[in-house]
């Protein structure tokens, strides 16, 4: 059997895509998003009318493989990616992932996973290596296997309501102030954050807080942790609501790193621990009707967390906490490719003062390093930001907690001190790349990272990277013409 094969017969997807069915019925649903993720974290796809949700079930629909790299054409107009010699990639439809639209009930969206077309002449219907979401489900699966352990995550997605200027063109402005933490100024934005959590609550979203954060505009919003796939899924999924609220309050969702200079940019931390056990908690928020199938409204629960200190040292994380970090630590610069994966990216980095994760050091509570311990049993990577694709992350984080753990590997002591005091009084502390191109280089160098987008994975990512960072370096800019206009005579 192909890959496509087994996918398409494994055992209960038949039960479920009977649920589906049941579920439209129910929703009164007419239509249906089949989606998947591009290499830069957009959702991509095809709609088609939940009448053939059977048949789509099956055998899936047609889509040129470039879609992977959103259909962009590099510098040199070339497609990225793929020519258009290439065939067509299937998209078959995870049907544990079915849900409504909460702001129009007649459609509902469902991921997918991508393969190679039936008729290739090489590795026909086999997974389609450029398909991050389907990458990352693999490598978490091996990881269980291998380990015991599941990666369990929870996000801190920064992001920023901007206004629009009359005819419809952004404003350059936040909608509200930058104090961070003022409930005034959270209140400002109350009827935008009150649908995005209605919304999200309705997608299986189990909110739990929110703030102000301190640039304008800028809120975060938190959901429940659960495993890196559902917690990547829940993240795109975010993202799409809020871009919908921002079309019924004529405002601009902007999850772009740093659009203003002299204010925090948008992170989009991410906290992480490795559990043994645990059990499914079906239709955590409580709906009396559930607007999609089981899996979207579960969330995983108990266990053991294996990052707990096991020793009287309640700061210290517990052994394979200890040499995931030693893992992460010893990879943090190509990481820094797939966390701060935009030119923009790198403001966010140099524009310091502002907590930002520039040093290759980790400590208890210390936000100047790029990894802390930021609770007794889960640590925060912080080198990520609100452009990063999650499902390139999450595949990254658990190839470096893979070879910390298989090698046992020792990080070195945690620092407690502020690490700028700490360079002051002598330490050699190693900086993160401070541009993509730098970033770049230090992944094409790392094996082991590299191996988190395997085959056409890395082809793409580099190439579309490569050529982002490329088109910057050949670009006339506004701060080229204030500097350089009237340099003469």
């Amino acid at each position: 059997m192909t890959d496509l094969e087994r996918h398409v017969n494994q055992p209960g997807r038949a039960k479920l895509v009977k649920d589906v069915r049941a579920k439209i019925k129910e929703l009164g649903i007419t239509y249906i998003y089949f989606q998947f993720i591009s290499v830069t974290g957009r959702v991509v796809g095809k709609g088609i009318p939940a009448d053939h949700w059977e048949r789509t079930a099956e055998k899936g629909f047609q889509l040129v493989y470039g879609s992977t790299a959103n259909l962009f054409l590099d510098r040199h107009n070339n497609y990225i990616g793929y020519g258009p010699e290439a065939m067509e990639l299937v998209g078959i439809p995870d049907p544990e992932t079915f849900v409504q639209l909460p702001w129009d009930k007649r459609v509902a969206r469902v991921f997918c996973t991508c393969f190679r077309n039936r008729e290739e002449r090489e590795n026909p219907g086999g997974h389609l290596t450029s398909d991050c979401r389907g990458n990352l489900r693999i490598f978490m699966d091996e990881f269980k296997k291998k380990h015991g352990l599941e990666l369990r995550v929870g996000t801190e997605p920064e992001m920023m309501w901007l206004t629009k200027n009359e005819d419809g063109t952004p404003s350059g402005k936040g909608f509200s102030k930058p104090f961070c933490y003022h409930i005034d100024q959270f209140e400002s934005l109350r009827p935008v954050f009150m649908k995005v959590i209605e919304y999200a609550n309705a997608m299986g979203l189990d909110m739990i807080q929110g703030d102000h954060e301190d640039a304008p505009g800028q809120l975060e919003l938190n959901w429940t942790y659960d495993n890196v796939l559902r917690n990547a899924d829940r993240l795109s999924t975010y993202r799409q609501i809020c871009a919908q609220v921002a079309r019924e309050h004529n405002l601009i969702a902007c999850f772009m790193t740093k659009p203003f200079m002299g204010v925090s940019a948008s992170g989009c931390h991410t906290n992480m621990s490795l559990w043994k056990g645990g059990k499914i908690r079906v239709n955590k928020l409580g709906h009396k009707t559930l607007p999609g199938v089981d899996g979207v409204f579960s969330y995983v629960e108990g266990g053991t967390n294996t990052f707990m200190p096991d020793t009287k040292d309640m700061q210290m994380p517990g052994k394979i906490g200890l040499q995931s970090i030693a893992g992460i630590m010893k990879h943090l610069p190509a990481l820094t490719a797939l966390g701060s994966s935009t030119v923009n990216s790198y403001r966010r980095l140099w524009d310091q003062g502002f907590w930002a994760p520039v040093y290759a050091d980790w400590g208890y509570q210390n936000r100047t390093c790029g990894l802390r311990v930021s609770a007794p049993g889960r640590f925060e990577y912080r080198s990520v930001d609100s452009m990063h694709n999650p499902y390139l992350l999450g595949a990254a984080l658990l190839k470096a907690c893979d070879e910390g753990i298989s090698k046992k590997m020792k990080p070195a002591a945690p620092e407690s001190r502020n690490i700028y005091e700490a360079q002051k009084a002598g330490k050699d502390v190693k900086k993160l790349p401070l541009s993509l191109g730098e970033a770049l280089d230090r992944l094409a160098e790392d094996e082991v990272i590299k191996s988190a987008m395997p085959d056409e994975m890395y082809k793409v990512f580099h190439w579309y990277k490569n050529d982002e960072w490329e088109r910057f370096l050949g670009a006339t800019t506004q701060w080229d013409l204030d500097t350089y206009l009237d340099c003469l005579p």
